[in-house]
């Protein structure tokens, strides 16, 4: 396979265990392996990070923009969904 030909992968990285993985770049590699060892050595060089996503781009299946309307809205009249009826105690952290 040609350099140019290599896929697309978009590459998510937790800051540290009990939090979310993030979305920080895309890159081109040839395979898996290769998507995770170069975002190892792009995206964390100060030692950032616990876990590293490298996702094919080809996989991610997204909604478009234009589609909010049914797909949002319908959620607005559930307002027991919003965590606006919680109080958090002040030793949770990361919410």
């Amino acid at each position: 396979m040609d350099r140019k030909d290599w896929p697309l992968f978009e590459i998510f990285i937790r800051p540290k265990n009990g939090l979310s993985h993030k979305h920080v770049g895309s890159l081109h590699a040839a395979d898996a392996r290769m998507a995770l060892d170069n975002a190892r050595d792009v995206y964390t060089r100060r030692g950032e990070g616990v876990s590293i996503w490298a996702v094919p781009a080809s996989s991610i299946a997204a909604s478009d923009p234009t589609d909010k309307a049914s797909l949002f809205d319908p959620a607005d009249d559930k307002i027991y969904r919003h965590p606006t009826f919680y109080d958090i105690p002040a030793d949770v952290k990361n919410i």
